[in-house]
């Protein structure tokens, strides 16, 4: 049996708030996640965190819009694709295919929120959590196996690294979504330009909705990049604080 002492450690440990990290910490992971999304072959590796969010921002939207979700299917090449039943049109299924190219940043932003409280531990605990619960949505085996590397490695670090490499690593990722959610929108305006992405989530509203594909594609960039905009604040709090103290 569990002891109560041990319950409440564990509740300490996930709840309790960690020192304030170095200014130079946020500084140099925010560097570090800014160079993984303007570099080619790093943006190829670590993009696939943006597709899991991606997917898992059109899967909670189906669920919380009434729609039956039939599964999840992420790709090697760093695509992916989620299936639900509905309505072909209507206010649900606007918001199912709006909240692919917005849920990265939005992810990043929930991110800057906890660790703006120091809940670093916290923080990538629920981040297993809901790779967790998207794994049992997961329809293919490729899909199976980047879940469970990528949840593997983030309760690895949750529970064996220092508290040091932790905040590396949160602030790094959290970082990653925020800048991850701009370059996405770039890449589809250009595959779009090119008629390389006829059926793209933008392409899909036009069908449903009276405003034209670009339309869309502009609202995903202005809504990430004010979000990359008060995420950063929020992020960089500790520099603001040692510039202005």
């Amino acid at each position: 049996m569990v002891s109560i002492d041990a319950l409440t450690g564990l509740r300490d440990t996930l709840l309790g708030a960690q020192p304030d990290p170095p200014p130079l910490l946020v500084l140099l992971t925010a560097l570090g996640a800014l160079v993984g999304v303007v570099t080619r072959r790093p943006w190829r590796i670590a993009r696939n965190a943006v597709t899991i969010a991606h997917e898992g921002g059109h899967a909670l939207a189906a669920l919380l819009t009434g729609r039956r979700l039939h599964g999840i299917r992420l790709h090697s090449d760093t695509s992916g694709l989620t299936l639900s039943a509905g309505r072909p049109t209507g206010p649900g299924m606007v918001i199912t295919l709006l909240a692919g190219y917005l849920a990265p940043p939005l992810v990043g932003l929930v991110g800057a929120g906890i660790l703006g409280g120091n809940r670093i531990t916290l923080l990538l605990w629920i981040a297993v959590a809901l790779l967790l619960a998207m794994l049992v949505l997961i329809r293919n085996v490729f899909g199976v196996l980047s879940l469970l590397v990528t949840g593997g490695l983030v309760l690895a670090i949750s529970w064996y690294a220092p508290p040091q490499v932790q905040a590396a690593f949160a602030y790094t990722g959290v970082w990653f979504l925020l800048f991850g959610g701009v370059r996405p929108v770039v890449e589809l305006q250009q595959l779009r330009a090119r008629g390389r992405m006829p059926a793209s989530d933008a392409d899909q509203l036009a069908g449903i909705t009276p405003f034209p594909a670009f339309f869309w594609v502009t609202v995903f960039a202005l809504v990430n990049l004010v979000v990359l905009g008060v995420g950063g604040v929020l992020l960089a709090g500790p520099i603001l604080t040692d510039l202005t103290g």
